[in-house]
C-alpha cells in the first residue's frame, strides 16, 4: 500500500511540474514602448557655413534616450537612430532627403565641410543661396534577425535653421562653353553625327538648369547606346559617359570621356538629369 502511495505521489509531482512548464512557455514579453527622443543643437536660428574654415564645426546635435522598455525590464536590444535633414516644408517626404545613420551614441557634430557636403551633395541645394532646412531624429530597434525591418520607430521634435551653402569644385568638370548634346544611336538609330543634323539639333540639346546641372527629355531607342558632347563642330574633346560600357541605363556616375552609355532595354521618353557637382546622372521614363 505505501508502495502505491509514493507512486501517486510522484505522479501528482510530475502533472504540478508539467503544468508549471506549459505556464512559462505560455507567458509573453509585452513592449511597452518609450519616450521620443528629444532633439537640442549647439545653432540656434541659423548655421553659419565659411568656405574658407572647412574643418570648424558647424553644428552639434544632441538627443536623449527613448528608454525603450519591455514587460519585463528595460530594452537589452541594439538602440540605433537615423538623423533627418528635408527642406522646411517637405516635412521629411522629399526623396532627396539626407538620413544619416548613427549607432547608439545620442549625438553627432557636422564640421563645415561635413555639413555643406550634405546640403549639395545629398540635397543638391543650390550654393550661394539662403535655404530653409528642418532637422529630426529618428530612434528605433534594430531588428534580431538579418533583413527584418526596424521596428519601434519614435520622432523627436523638429529644429528649423537657414543655411547658405557654399560651391566646392564639382566631382566631374563641366562644360566649358554651358553647352550639352546628346548623341548616338539610341538618339536616331546609327546616328552618331558630329556636327547634328540641323533638323535634330533642338530635340538633342539639354537645356542648363545650373552651372553644373543638365537636363533633356529625349526619345530613346531601347538598348542602344549614346554619349555626351559639349561641340556641336565634329569635334569629339569634350564628351562624358560612363566608365564602363554600356552599363548603368538608368543613371548612376559617369565620367569625361569614357566609354558608351546604353539605353534602357525600352524604347520610349526619357528625361537624362546630369549632374557634374555630384558625377552622377539619372534617366527616368516619362
Amino acid at each position: 500500500m505505501k508502495r502505491y502511495l509514493n507512486q501517486i505521489i510522484l505522479l501528482t509531482g510530475s502533472v504540478v511540474v508539467l503544468f508549471s512548464s506549459c505556464i512559462k512557455e505560455q507567458s509573453t514579453v509585452v513592449f511597452n514602448g518609450g519616450t521620443a527622443p528629444v532633439l537640442t543643437s549647439t545653432a540656434t536660428d541659423s548655421i553659419s557655413l565659411p568656405a574658407s574654415d572647412t574643418t570648424a564645426t558647424a553644428v552639434t546635435f544632441s538627443w536623449t534616450n527613448p528608454n525603450y522598455s519591455f514587460s519585463n525590464g528595460t530594452s537589452s536590444l541594439n538602440v540605433n537612430y537615423y538623423l533627418e535633414i528635408d527642406t522646411l516644408g517637405a516635412n521629411f517626404t522629399s526623396p532627396l532627403m539626407a538620413q544619416i545613420g548613427i549607432t547608439s551614441q545620442l549625438s553627432t557634430t557636422f564640421t563645415v565641410a561635413q555639413l555643406n557636403g550634405v546640403l549639395t551633395n545629398t540635397m543638391q541645394l543650390d550654393t550661394s543661396v539662403a535655404h530653409q532646412i528642418q532637422v529630426r531624429v529618428e530612434s528605433y530597434l534594430s531588428p534580431l534577425t538579418s533583413g527584418s525591418a526596424n521596428a519601434a520607430a519614435l520622432y523627436s521634435n523638429t529644429l528649423n535653421y537657414t543655411v547658405t551653402p557654399y560651391a566646392t569644385p564639382p566631382a566631374v568638370a563641366p562644360p566649358p562653353n554651358d553647352s550639352l548634346y546628346i548623341v548616338g544611336s539610341a538618339v536616331l538609330a546609327d546616328n552618331w553625327a558630329n556636327p547634328i543634323p540641323a533638323g535634330d539639333v533642338t530635340s538633342e540639346t539639354f537645356t542648363e538648369i545650373s552651372p553644373t546641372k543638365y537636363q533633356i527629355t529625349v526619345a530613346l531607342v531601347g538598348g542602344q547606346e549614346y554619349k555626351l558632347i559639349s561641340q556641336n563642330n565634329g569635334s569629339w574633346t569634350y564628351q562624358w559617359s560612363v566608365a564602363t560600357k554600356d552599363t548603368e541605363p538608368t543613371g548612376g556616375a559617369f565620367i569625361f570621356n569614357g566609354a558608351n552609355c546604353i539605353a534602357p532595354t525600352a524604347s520610349g521618353t526619357y528625361t537624362i538629369v546630369v549632374n557634374f557637382q555630384t558625377g552622377t546622372f539619372t534617366v527616368t521614363l516619362q
